[in-house]
């Protein structure tokens, strides 16, 4: 090959003859190194040699970027992986391999990076689905919920749920300074809803943080600064609970109510003490009317068989036994021909208006089960019976290791609770008598 030395012009005067493909002009200063121009003007350094018998060609680049002194510097770097038994080829492809990776790597991480809050809310929900009860499931669905969805009950959209705002946002990006702004803000407004708020974030960081997927993303010390718990808000223990003197004018309109179910309802959950959720959960094959049990779901131990107490099962035994929307028996015990589910679903309208025209003041469905405690103390009721009737863990050792109370004594105690409820609310009941206990049937 004949070798010139390169200069600038000499390469800028170089063209490719007529009716070739392309040219070459080699360098006299740095072996192995070429110019090609093609046929269509491109223009390229390049290097060549042998290795192993074998001619080996690499592209250095375009001249416009590669100075020439740069070219003949590279040339003479790939003329010494040659002479080390190195094949360029090899070395630049492994180059671009890597860059390639590198590349992805970053773009991977970018996309990790711009993981929503919601979207990892919402593989955590799913993965922990199991271990909760159906209100904890629903409250973190709530609590999440982007809103905009048409109320069910009243008029207008469903506002977006506490947490929304700050899920919104890339994983990476909640950090303690966010959640710290986040509980001031819902604190001033609801109070109650962003402690509970907090308390299923900060399980939701602990979990990211022990996921092989979030766990390069959460920021695992997002929800444990000191200032931040010191800036949730102080909410009160609710204290709404029945008075003695205040049963008659409960019962007298809770009883008035036009809808039966509504108003058993009620009444069974200041009878039974049960949680609101346990009570509207309660079906037909729950309740055994031969041996006078009910079968309540207990949220903290699964299950937990109490007393069908006289005049509840009157009430129960009158209610309708209703169908389901494709045709089916419908399993609820407070059924609502309404609701989606064939459920009755939210009962507090009903009792607020009841508790308005007695002039009672305002009294939560919670404060039914608080209620339930409280009367019983009247009638010196064992602690242990109440606790166990309600669903409350034992809170001694002998509560929790030496107490193995049969149905019938339970039955004993609540039905004196029962009646004693009742003789203060002036309702004359004779639990002796059979009257009542018979089935409604409708469509």
């Amino acid at each position: 090959m004949a070798k010139q030395r390169f200069t600038a012009p000499r390469l800028e005067a170089f063209t490719c003859p007529e009716g070739k493909a392309q040219a070459f002009l080699w360098d006299a200063a740095a072996p192995g190194l070429g110019y090609r121009v093609t046929a269509n003007g491109s223009r390229a350094f390049i290097f060549q040699s042998r290795l192993d018998g074998q001619t080996i060609r690499v592209t250095v680049g375009d001249p416009r970027i590669w100075l020439l002194d740069k070219a003949q510097s590279e040339a003479r770097r790939l003329q010494g992986l040659i002479d080390q038994g190195k094949d360029p080829r090899q070395e630049k492809a492994a180059t671009i391999a890597a860059d390639q990776a590198e590349r992805a790597a970053a773009k991977l991480d970018k996309q990790r990076m711009d993981v929503s809050g919601l979207v990892a809310w919402a593989d955590y929900c799913k993965a922990r689905r199991s271990a909760w009860s159906e209100r904890n499931h629903a409250d973190h669905l709530t609590f999440a919920s982007a809103g905009g969805e048409k109320r069910k009950r009243a008029k207008g959209e469903t506002i977006p749920g506490p947490l929304f705002a700050l899920l919104n946002r890339p994983l990476a990006q909640i950090d303690s300074e966010s959640v710290l702004l986040w509980v001031e803000r819902e604190g001033k407004t609801r109070p109650a809803r962003a402690l509970l708020g907090f308390r299923l974030l900060r399980a939701f960081v602990n979990w990211c943080a022990e996921d092989e997927t979030y766990a390069p993303l959460v920021q695992a010390d997002a929800c444990k600064p000191k200032k931040t718990r010191r800036a949730l808000p102080k909410v009160a223990a609710k204290d709404d609970c029945l008075q003695r003197e205040q049963l008659a004018l409960w019962f007298g309109e809770v009883r008035k109510q036009s809808n039966p179910v509504i108003s058993a309802y009620l009444q069974a959950l200041l009878l039974t003490g049960a949680r609101r959720e346990e009570l509207l959960g309660l079906q037909w094959s729950d309740v055994d009317f031969q041996w006078q049990t009910l079968t309540i779901r207990d949220k903290v131990e699964g299950e937990r068989t109490i007393p069908l107490t006289p005049f509840v099962a009157q009430m129960l035994a009158a209610l309708p036994r209703r169908k389901l929307h494709n045709g089916k028996p419908s399993p609820w015990v407070f059924s609502s021909p309404q609701a989606a589910t064939g459920r009755l679903q939210d009962p507090r309208i009903n009792h607020n208006k009841a508790l308005q025209a007695a002039g009672l003041p305002h009294l939560t469905l919670h404060g039914l089960r608080r209620s339930f405690g409280t009367l019983a103390e009247w009638c010196e009721v064992p602690v242990g019976i109440v606790a166990q009737i309600q669903g409350h863990k034992p809170s001694a050792i002998a509560e929790k290791h030496y107490r193995v109370r049969p149905i019938d004594l339970l039955r004993q105690w609540h039905t004196k609770i029962e009646a004693w409820v009742l003789e203060q609310a002036g309702i004359e009941f004779d639990a002796s008598q059979p009257q009542g206990l018979r089935v409604i049937t409708a469509a």
